[in-house]
């Protein structure tokens, strides 16, 4: 059972705290936790941590997969296609500085107190102010860096971005307080499941590290090995905190109610949603959004799994090419494939089996993941959302190691991507094995990772950082393969797809689309201090 008490907290604090969509870096000074007798104890900080979570979308996680070639929704996403143009404001800036200044207003107020456990709420406050401002600089660069409360008139309303070099510093400094000061996952333990771990912190640098070290790679900029050292370093700490792969049932379970908890070893950070309508203080609508074509699984993404003897499509004898019948493509691949997407005869809901072809799926490859047959009726899933997991840490590990060595031995394959492979009993990646069919190293550790992460949100942030994104978001978005008894009157391919969007259709701007433009609000209100991204 979820900590109730911790979930109504949560709530309560949610109805003290502003809307995440209306705060942004204006003269809006701090949040709502201002009353200076709110500040006297222990068990008020942890409350106004709490608030850190309302913030959190577990739909942004799910469907972030569409700004990138791996989802197909509908309406189309505009990131995707490239007809995004400026906006006047954006939840992106906005939900991100609303939790800097929260995490800077619980900062300062702990000056005033001198309680044994202050430092572990100043960590969550650090971790989660790091968790904003990475995800600013991914889509911004350069952004305003605010480490205090401000004050009306404040000189940080108008003064410029900081080099985003200085804020990734800042970030490192932040999480690694927050890995000095707050407790390991096993002493949180089940009584405080959901709450920011050593682990949390020193996955989030592993995550952040990578990104940063191969976004300097391929971009040409800053010291890319020093960075990827700080990923692999990161995530070995995190293989040393006692986390596990989930092996209690098969991968599909865990993403189900199955997954949930602190029995899972996995989970290193999770969105907690409560247990059921009569147990509850948040809910999504995961499961209905997904079959009402919130986003789908496109071919490219199909085309990433292999087949059960380690070879890709296009280099295994066990592939069915060309496909005869639509579930063809199911046949003898990785389990991870029928486990994230719907095929016929899956359990289901409307009807209780699905049928292949049906329901809203664009690209007709309906994504499984976080669909809760349990909770259709209502339309209302209490199922918890990753935001963090021990999977992850393992695939940074691997990628860390070879892009900082250029390769990377099967001893570290080993105790990273084998491990994954090795609870769907897939073939282990190794030299030999890729030499010897004349794989490259680089591209079956990328492969690993889009498929176990497939549908998390990955795909965009890693298309971005590889320098990727203009080779791969131009082309045609397409799904499955076209039979005319089964789909009727859709859009094809001239290759034979059911085809979501035509290339002609698609743009992608390496001069400008690596960065989102700045909202033109903030650079109103900066007084033009804030200036505009290249080419916006």
């Amino acid at each position: 059972m979820k900590n109730i008490k911790f979930l109504l907290i949560l709530f309560i604090i949610a109805l003290m705290t502003e809307s995440c969509d209306k705060m942004d870096l204006n003269r809006i000074p701090e949040s709502n936790l201002s009353d200076a007798q709110f500040w006297n104890n222990e068990e008020n900080f942890k409350a106004a941590c709490n608030q850190f979570f309302i913030l959190i979308n577990g739909n942004d996680i799910v469907f972030d997969d569409n700004r990138s070639d791996f989802g197909g929704p509908s309406p189309l996403n505009s990131i995707s296609d490239g007809s995004r143009v400026t906006p006047s404001t954006s939840s992106d800036w906005n939900r991100a500085y609303n939790m800097i200044f929260t995490a800077n207003n619980i900062i300062e107020k702990a000056e005033n107190v001198d309680f044994a456990s202050i430092n572990r709420w100043i960590a969550e406050a650090k971790f989660w102010r790091a968790y904003a401002y990475i995800n600013l600089v991914k889509k911004y660069g350069d952004v305003p860096l605010v480490l205090r409360v401000l004050d009306i008139g404040a000189p940080e309303f108008t003064e410029a971005r900081t080099d985003r070099e200085t804020v990734i510093q800042q970030i490192y400094d932040d999480l690694d307080y927050s890995a000095a000061n707050l407790p390991t996952f096993l002493k949180l333990g089940k009584g405080q499941y959901g709450r920011i771990s050593k682990s949390a912190a020193l996955a989030l640098k592993s995550r952040i590290a990578l990104y940063v070290g191969t976004h300097q790679k391929y971009h040409g900029w800053g010291q890319p090995s020093s960075n990827l050292s700080i990923a692999v370093s990161a995530a070995e700490a995190v293989m040393k905190e006692g986390h596990k792969l989930y092996t209690a049932k098969p991968y599909y379970y865990l993403f189900q109610n199955d997954g949930e908890g602190f029995a899972n070893k996995e989970n290193i950070l999770s969105i907690l949603y409560g247990a059921d309508l009569s147990n509850s203080i948040r809910w999504h609508n995961i499961g209905r959004s997904l079959e009402n074509s919130a986003s789908s699984v496109t071919r490219s993404m199909v085309e990433k799994y292999l087949c059960t003897d380690g070879l890709p499509i296009d280099k295994s004898p066990l592939a069915v090419v060309p496909e005869t019948e639509p579930m063809s493509i199911f046949i003898n691949k990785d389990p991870r494939m029928s486990a994230s997407i719907f095929k016929a005869g899956d359990p289901a809901n409307n009807p209780d089996i699905y049928e292949w072809g049906k329901g809203g799926s664009p690209t007709r490859f309906p994504s499984r993941k976080y669909s809760i047959i349990a909770d259709w009726a209502s339309s209302r899933s209490f199922v918890d959302i990753s935001i963090i997991r021990y999977a992850e840490v393992l695939l940074n590990y691997a990628e860390a190691k070879f892009e900082l060595d250029g390769s990377i031995s099967d001893d570290d394959l080993n105790k990273s991507i084998n491990l994954l492979r090795d609870r769907l009993s897939m073939p282990h990646l190794t030299n030999t094995f890729v030499i010897g069919n004349g794989l490259d190293m680089r591209t079956e550790i990328r492969r690993e990772r889009s498929v176990e992460l497939a549908q998390e949100g990955f795909r965009y942030d890693d298309i971005i950082r590889w320098k990727i994104a203009e080779e791969v978001l131009p082309k045609s978005l397409i799904g499955a393969t076209y039979f005319p008894d089964v789909y009727g009157n859709v859009n094809v391919s001239d290759d034979g797809y059911i085809l979501v969007q035509d290339a002609s259709s698609r743009n992608f701007d390496p001069a400008k689309d690596y960065l989102y433009p700045i909202p033109v609000r903030e650079i109103a209100l900066s007084e033009g201090a804030i200036t505009q991204n290249p080419g916006w």
